[in-house]
């Protein structure tokens, strides 16, 4: 409720400021700039009442796609209609003796407000679906015998609920993992953000994913029914159950804290996986030991597990394996990201948050995921395919 009467408030500020500013001076521009905002604002109320009449099975992709459409929106709007009423009254504080207002502030919050909108619009059009690939090599020290090159492509944070009406978008990703002819196609967790629902028809896509060796995943904390709304703990492990079988069904072997060993040409590789349950701060681990137990002598350990802090909690130093798979992060969906500069406010978070890490001979690579989840956007922060090519010295 507090939060509908600050975005009304932000509403007829913004109008006043609109008036102060153009109505004098210029007629056009007031009726124009009055036009956009109405428009937007019509718009943003549309998707608010949607959002609070609903009353089907809230894991829908259309209803999770409408929850990200209003915290889009409200971003939109909300943001800049703060900047401007900010620099404005500020201007109107620092002339209340004179009367009116600094022009050139009220000017610096328009124009400001007008970026945050393109930005946001694009992040939302165009950047959520701008996938990029990174290509990867790693050396690992194994045995004397040097195997042919083996390739892993690894995508990870799908939150499938995001491709709804965009089907053909996660067909590309499918082909352009295909295209590589991996060995392994690996996924590090979160197939959905609330509810199994969201799967959707998505299963039929995902397992036209090919590689020589096989497709292996695990389920991440979204992928627990962490966040499903009202949900009993009975609920929680019904919507861990139902993903399992779906990601069973798109072609997975999903590894709940446990290892299969693949024969890889003559190489002996063990893929070990572990679960992820909670919510940041309070992040639980799958049991690594229960994982591995049983384990023999293998020349590859590559573990899958969705938090990257876990590499730096449970695997360097503790463990011999050769090289960690994360995803979780998301990079925040906003940041920078550059051939030589990358910088997110995930840093804050996970020392880990995108790229390739190595302590000693021990490797971590953090995926920053396809989907989004929460904002429907993506800042100069492009979903990731990774493509790990690495030969044993």
């Amino acid at each position: 409720m507090v939060f509908i009467i600050v975005l009304i408030l932000l509403e007829i500020l913004t109008i006043l400021v609109l008036k102060d500013h153009f109505y004098k001076s210029s007629r056009p521009k007031f009726w124009l700039s009055l036009l956009i905002h109405v428009s937007l604002s019509i718009w943003l109320w549309l998707v608010i009442f949607k959002n609070i009449f609903y009353n089907g099975i809230f894991d829908t992709p259309g209803n999770i796609r409408l929850h990200m459409a209003m915290t889009g929106l409200i971003a939109a709007t909300a943001i800049p209609r703060m900047v401007i009423c900010l620099l404005h009254y500020t201007g109107k504080l620092f002339r209340i003796r004179k009367g009116g207002h600094h022009r050139w502030l009220t000017w610096s919050g328009l124009i400001v407000s007008c970026i945050i909108l393109v930005v946001i619009a694009l992040g939302t059009f165009i950047g959520k679906f701008n996938f990029k690939t990174e290509e990867v090599t790693i050396k690992i020290k194994g045995t004397d015998r040097e195997p042919d090159t083996l390739r892993i492509v690894q995508i990870s944070d799908l939150h499938l609920a995001g491709f709804d009406k965009h089907l053909n978008r996660l067909q590309e990703v499918i082909d352009e993992v295909n295209r590589f002819s991996p060995d392994l196609i690996i996924n590090t967790g979160d197939f959905i953000s609330y509810g199994w629902h969201e799967f959707d028809r998505c299963d039929t896509i995902l397992a036209k994913a090919r590689s020589r060796y096989g497709n292996f995943a695990i389920l991440g904390n979204h992928d627990m029914g962490t966040y499903l709304p009202e949900a009993s703990d009975e609920d929680r492990k019904a919507v861990a159950v139902r993903v399992n079988e779906l990601a069973t069904a798109s072609g997975y072997d999903v590894l709940n804290d446990e290892h299969v060993i693949v024969n890889i040409r003559d190489t002996r590789t063990a893929i070990i996986g572990v679960e992820t349950y909670g919510r940041h701060p309070d992040i639980i681990h799958g049991d690594l030991k229960k994982a591995m137990e049983g384990l023999d002598s293998v020349d590859l350990k590559i573990l899958l597990c969705h938090d990257p802090n876990q590499w730096r909690q449970d695997v360097t130093g503790k463990t011999d394996i050769d090289l960690t798979l994360a995803g979780h992060t998301h990079g925040m969906q906003i940041g920078i990201v550059t051939r030589k500069f990358r910088w997110s406010p995930s840093k804050y978070f996970y020392h880990e948050w995108n790229g390739l890490f190595r302590e000693g001979d021990q490797y971590l690579y953090v995926n920053r995921g396809l989907g989004v989840m929460a904002i429907p956007f993506r800042i100069w922060m492009p979903p990731e395919i990774t493509v790990l090519t690495f030969v044993m010295e």
